[in-house]
């Protein structure tokens, strides 16, 4: 593969990074006091993006062209159906988290990402679901005041709920 098809991602990867860094500008305009504003997340994001994509740059630079013929058929071992249904669950969790709320959609959506990457325990699955579910609401919620979802009806109860008995408000 040619020096220029493969710099062409992560220099359009930096390329994004930098023009969305800039539109990022204007977001801290209704910070409060101490509290960190809505720009620092998506500037925080956009930063490790841009070092990834700058790495990627970099080592696509300094790897032999041999190698990349070895490379070409590096999905020869992905499972396509599992991926497709990988990237269906994401959709879904996007789709269902404003319904359903942010803890319920998260706990499926662990819980469903481990059984599709092969882990067969239940316990082990529903730990991981709920302990992941719970650290992410104190970090988004508690730490970095960010709302989440609550969900509508009877789900929007059942998240007021379950914040309460974590004491997150």
């Amino acid at each position: 593969m040619p020096v220029l098809a493969r710099v062409v991602a992560p220099l359009a990867g930096v390329i994004a990074v930098v023009v969305l860094f800039l539109a990022t500008r204007g977001l801290d305009d209704v910070a409060r006091g101490e509290q960190l504003g809505p720009g620092f997340w998506p500037r925080l994001v956009l930063a490790g993006l841009g070092l990834a994509c700058v790495a990627k740059l970099i080592e696509n630079l300094r790897r032999p062209a041999s190698i990349d013929g070895a490379r070409a058929s590096g999905l020869d071992g992905v499972r396509h159906g599992a991926l497709a249904v990988a990237v269906a669950s994401i959709v879904l969790y996007v789709v269902l988290a404003p319904w359903l709320g942010f803890p319920l959609a998260t706990a499926g959506f662990i819980a469903a990402f481990m059984l599709l990457a092969g882990s067969r325990s239940p316990v082990a699955v529903g730990i991981a679901a709920v302990a992941g579910t719970v650290v992410l609401l104190y970090v988004f919620v508690k730490l970095v005041y960010l709302p989440l979802p609550k969900g509508d009806g009877v789900f929007e109860a059942l998240t007021l709920a379950l914040y309460r008995g974590l004491r997150i408000f």
